[in-house]
């Protein structure tokens, strides 16, 4: 019985290993020519340390100073990410004809180059942290909203993403970004641009397209989609602005959607729940559904509403 399963198992690993000569992109078995995913989710959770010292730290070491363990952590980060971005460097047509020490060179450039934006990336974030504060009555503090909210973890790391998107550095933003996203449902794409004050509420469900910019003081609520109005281009809509422009001072309600590239939202405008919008909408415009009609059902039987007694068991039918 055993001998018999052996040999099916070594028949069907020669059937796989066949399969992989196709030469498809599925094919690919290069592994050390891909980025890694769990590095690359280690080097973000380590970037939170960074953003928010008091609240991610790594417990695994003991220092006396924070200067010993914030020069011990950035090492730590700038040594894997050296690594991942000279990995996806070869994979620009551009860097095909650069010896390894040139990709090595210009992957180290990058990554002190992002370190230099994190004084920004953390200016941006206390922003985001007194908007959802100030926006959301249910906060209990500052403290709960680092420590809980899935929309101010969605947005810190857009924030690092998006640097390192600015920088060049191919893949690995995106990585960092749908990492972010399979935690908190929530999907912005890092070349996304947010300004400051970015509070996000609920946060399940909500989509930020690749060319998206958001300005200051935007509140954003579930389901809420910034999307491209028609991708049927495909590549050859590669580099052309697909997603919307929201000013300041904008509110989106759940499971609005806003598309296109040509589309502004005007500051101060108020977007209500469900609404469809591919055109622009003025500064202070506020844009609602209207409610849908309401009947009432008793007993088997439709009533209006206005008919309706209130000592009656009643219920909606929407």
């Amino acid at each position: 019985m055993q001998n018999k399963i052996e040999r099916e198992i070594s028949h069907i690993v020669c059937n796989i290993l066949k399969d992989y000569e196709n030469e498809r992109t599925i094919d690919q078995i290069e592994l050390f020519d891909q980025p890694d995913t769990e590095v690359v989710e280690d080097i973000t959770q380590k970037l939170l340390n960074i953003v928010y010292p008091g609240y991610y730290r790594d417990k695994s070491y003991r220092f006396y100073n924070d200067d010993s363990r914030l020069t011990v952590l950035i090492e730590d980060v700038i040594f894997n990410l050296n690594k991942q971005i000279s990995i996806v460097l070869r994979q620009l047509p551009e860097h095909a004809e650069f010896s390894q020490h040139q990709i090595e060179e210009k992957a180290q450039k990058m990554s002190l180059d992002f370190f230099q934006k994190i004084p920004k990336i953390r200016e941006y974030t206390e922003t985001d942290v007194l908007a959802t504060f100030d926006g959301d009555p249910a906060a209990f503090n500052k403290n709960e909203i680092i420590l809980c909210y899935p929309g101010l973890y969605a947005i810190t790391v857009n924030r690092l993403a998006h640097e390192m998107f600015l920088l060049g550095i191919p893949i690995i933003p995106r990585m960092m970004t749908e990492q972010a996203h399979s935690k908190t449902g929530i999907d912005i794409h890092p070349g996304a641009t947010l300004g400051k004050y970015f509070f996000i509420d609920h946060g399940t469900g909500i989509v930020v397209g690749e060319t998206t910019l958001i300005g200051d003081n935007v509140k954003v609520y579930q389901g809420v989609t910034i999307g491209a109005l028609s991708t049927r281009g495909g590549q050859r809509l590669k580099g052309v602005k697909r997603h919307p422009t929201i000013e300041d001072n904008v509110t989106i309600y759940a499971g609005a959607s806003i598309l296109g590239g040509d589309t502004v939202i005007g500051k101060n405008a108020v977007i209500g729940s469900n609404a469809f919008i591919t055109k622009s909408v003025e500064p202070g415009v506020t844009v609602s559904i209207k409610n849908q009609q309401l009947d009432l059902k008793r007993e088997y039987d439709y009533i209006e509403a206005s008919d309706l007694n209130p000592e009656d068991n009643w219920f909606y039918i929407i």
